[in-house]
């Protein structure tokens, strides 16, 4: 429906085209059955990885493509729309914030122990900052590690986790120090270390096929040689994640609302009433009009942002913007789609139902849509 963003490369077509194939193949013939599942199979990350598309936006030292994030959306993007399902390509994703305070801020030792194996398809990684105590207020974070020789003792939980039941390690935001963002660090946590369980599966609204977890950390102890970056400096990788998570996030709507608009015009296509195809009554056109529009302008946003970024221009300000505008739109898109649909919209073996229940997620992920507001008004001038 649309042309290639401006920032996008024969070599972007033929990533989307890969991407495509596998999501048709490894992906939509069980789109159904593993959302209904709640899990997808631990094998898809091999196979992904076997592809070439698990390890896109990473260094070709510790076994990625060597691209950059333009080339993970892009991968993502197809994986969302030819795969029809969220939740997967999530799940398939989650070392997309777990590994990227290792690479920025991790010895040479920390990056072959923990990002080779991922990238591999071996393990698992997941990005462990949430608590049951707070949620976008990340310098309140409470989960405690104590100095014992060459370990920490860690005590604490963590709760909505993605890949949180199957991570083979999980990036930790921990309490080294004082109060704030000031006393934060970064520890690396191994499935098996005694002290960390996982507490609970949880069951979500949407993104069935992922799962996600709370995570209880009781006196667990932890090498000291698995701190990322230097002790109570974990703040700011936390923080230079959330650009490109945030992309990420208007990325996956982007791609939502692709699918969930070319299914209800597909459907509107094929759906016959009052003696013709509803697409030919002119409140369906309007209605598809302006889901196209919403659709074309959040995809523009975002792509303009993640140019800036690429260029290390981006501000967290605008990522905010990219993310509230396309999540506001995978809103609106999905909704509209299912009432398109009428009641088969409603009914849980159609596509567009399961778009409605993922896209609820997004205003709320990553940072709520009230905190992105507040990011926005505080270093946005409106002035011209």
């Amino acid at each position: 429906m649309f042309p290639a963003a401006l920032h996008e490369t024969s070599e972007h077509a033929t990533l989307r085209q890969q991407a495509r194939r596998f999501a048709r193949e490894h992906i939509a013939p069980f789109a159904y059955a593993w959302d209904e599942a709640e899990a997808f199979p631990r094998e898809l990350y091999t196979q992904l990885a076997d592809s070439g598309l698990l390890g896109l936006a990473y260094p070709e030292a510790y076994g990625g493509g060597g691209g950059d994030l333009s080339h993970a959306l892009a991968c993502a993007e197809e994986l969302v729309v030819h795969g029809t399902n969220v939740g997967v390509v999530v799940g398939l994703g989650s070392h997309g914030i777990a590994l990227p305070p290792i690479l920025a801020f991790g010895t040479d030792e920390q990056k072959a122990r923990f990002v080779r194996p991922v990238l591999r398809g071996d393990a698992v990684a997941a990005l462990a900052i949430t608590e049951p105590g707070c949620g976008s207020d990340v310098a309140s974070i409470t989960t405690r590690a104590e100095r014992d020789g060459q370990h920490y003792l860690v005590t604490g939980a963590k709760t909505f986790i993605t890949s949180g039941t199957r991570a083979n390690f999980v990036t930790t935001a921990v309490r080294t120090g004082g109060p704030g963002h000031g006393g934060i660090s970064l520890l690396v946590i191994e499935s098996g270390t005694p002290g960390f369980a996982v507490s609970k599966k949880l069951k979500k609204t949407g993104w069935w096929a992922s799962d996600t977890a709370e995570l209880t950390f009781d006196r667990c102890r932890v090498p000291v040689a698995n701190l990322i970056g230097a002790e109570n400096e974990g703040f700011l990788a936390i923080v230079k994640n959330f650009v490109a998570e945030r992309l990420a996030l208007a990325s996956n709507c982007v791609a939502i609302g692709t699918l969930a608009l070319a299914e209800a015009a597909r459907y509107t296509r094929e759906r016959t009433a009052f003696g013709r195809t509803i697409d030919g009554f002119q409140v369906t056109r309007h209605k598809l009009a302006d889901m196209a529009t919403r659709l074309a302008a959040a995809r523009a946003l975002t792509s303009e942002v993640l140019v800036r970024h690429l260029r290390g221009e981006a501000t967290p300000s605008q990522a905010a913007m990219a993310k509230n505008a396309a999540s506001d739109m995978c809103t609106f898109v999905c909704d509209s789609a299912v009432q398109l649909f009428g009641g088969y919209g409603y009914m849980r073996e159609t596509v567009v139902e399961r778009l409605y229940r993922d896209a609820r997620l997004f205003p709320i992920g990553g940072g709520t849509r009230e905190i992105m507001n507040e990011i926005i008004s505080k270093t946005e001038r409106y002035d011209g």
